[in-house]
């Protein structure tokens, strides 16, 4: 149920066109909350019949213009009772978790190169967070900072440290897994 309220997020944070909207998903919201372009127009039309957000009048009707949206006060009011919610954490589903389950029963052939296939892509997120940090939020700009955007460096931070995670354990299972034989 989080794709609606990622939505609200997005749009409180500036009103934008649906195709804005998937744009800034690629670009920040997607890295912990996925979605397809075709799962946000539909979201967005469900938001606009639940009265949750409008289209923003055009100050110049021309045909096939961009419908920018913004949240509406019963959008504001859903997002403020959805933050205050509780839900549990979610288990791990990995298929890479799974394979080296796998792998301790049938053997590892061929998981070694899955698992630097892997650390690559950790550590090319990880690289990308890092850039996002030292762009948006310079240590020389700590003190200045708005209590906002401390949060949305805090969940950035959070992106840090999974990553970090993640790279560290793959290394430590692709350490063992190449001192084993492969049969």
């Amino acid at each position: 149920m989080s794709l609606p309220h990622a939505i609200l997020t997005a749009l409180l944070e500036k009103p934008s066109s649906g195709l804005e909207l998937t744009r800034r998903f690629d670009k920040s919201i997607g890295y912990f909350w996925s979605a397809t372009h075709q799962q946000i127009y539909r979201e967005l039309a469900k938001l606009e019949e639940g009265g949750l957000i409008r289209v923003l009048p055009a100050a110049q009707p021309t045909r096939g213009q961009k419908k920018e949206y913004e949240v509406l006060p019963a959008g504001r009011a859903e997002l403020v009772s959805w933050v205050a919610k509780t839900d549990d954490p979610k288990p791990l589903r990995d298929p890479l978790a799974v394979r080296i389950r796998a792998a301790g029963v049938v053997g590892v052939q061929g998981l070694a190169a899955e698992l630097r296939r892997h650390l690559a892509l950790h550590q090319e997120q990880l690289a990308q967070y890092l850039a996002f940090e030292e762009r948006d939020y310079p240590a020389e700009r700590a003190a200045d900072v708005p209590a906002e955007d401390r949060l949305r460096h805090l969940l950035l931070r959070g992106g840090i440290d999974s990553e970090r995670f993640w790279i560290g354990w793959i290394t430590e299972v692709l350490a063992e897994v190449e001192g084993m034989p492969e049969g």
